[in-house]
């Protein structure tokens, strides 16, 4: 704390008493209280000002800080809305995908009813179908087991024609008939002479004859000019005798 300078009180008479008045002013106290005061003050204003300095430099720091995180805020929130609108464009492409999707279930749950329903139509007509084919099977066994009778008591007649015909038809493979002529030979009564008949298509074919017999294309064209195979028959029987005599 500065020391406070105590001023006596003047006593004019007994000045005024000397031979020479004088005041003592103390102009030495005055000046080092002056200066005293000059420095106080001095040292007040730099306080003050070093006060005001730093006070506006901490106000302009966070100025700068509070307009920095404003401008960041602003920034976030600018990509927040860029966002959001993304994030809007994607719910709105979402919705528009979910009604196509639930779109597409219900024409796919309409197909499946509509193959539902066929599958049962289908079921029906193959259960009918099965109960026809059931049925035909039945009439086929029942028709073959006739032929198959029929067959039995026919056979000794069968056999007695192909014995005094000489002749043997019989079925091999698929739409192929086998003829076979013995007793057609005079040297060789055994001898056997074939020769198949393809009835697969409209046109009859003879792939193979035992032994080859020349007239065959002759008698083949006019087989499928009059479609009587019993007299194709008759004549290559005819034909395989006279080819017998002449190689004989």
């Amino acid at each position: 704390m500065a020391k406070v300078l105590r001023v006596p009180k003047l006593d004019l008479p007994a000045v005024l008493a000397q031979q020479n008045p004088q005041i003592d002013l103390r102009l030495d106290a005055y000046e080092t209280s002056t200066r005293n005061f000059l420095t106080a003050v001095s040292n007040y204003t730099q306080r003050a000002v070093s006060e005001i300095s730093n006070r506006k430099a901490a106000y302009a720091a966070e100025k700068k800080r509070i307009a920095e995180k404003t401008q960041q805020i602003e920034t976030e929130i600018s990509q927040s809305k860029l966002k959001e609108i993304e994030l809007i464009a994607v719910l709105d492409k979402e919705q528009e995908e979910k009604k196509e999707s639930e779109a597409s279930v219900a024409a796919f749950r309409r197909q499946l009813n509509s193959i539902k329903e066929k599958c049962a139509s289908l079921d029906v007509e193959i259960e009918q179908h099965r109960t026809v084919a059931a049925n035909l099977l039945r009439e086929r066994k029942r028709e073959q087991s006739i032929l198959t009778s029929h067959a039995s008591r026919a056979q000794p007649e069968l056999t007695a024609c192909e014995a005094t015909l000489k002749c043997a038809i019989e079925g091999i493979e698929t739409d192929k008939i086998l003829v076979r002529f013995t007793h057609l030979d005079p040297a060789d009564p055994d001898r056997e002479f074939s020769l198949v008949i393809d009835v697969s298509a409209r046109a009859y074919k003879v792939p193979t004859t035992t032994p080859f017999l020349p007239t065959l294309p002759i008698l083949l064209d006019e087989l499928n000019e009059s479609r009587d195979i019993y007299a194709f028959v008759r004549r290559v029987r005819h034909a395989f005798h006279e080819l017998a005599i002449d190689g004989r």
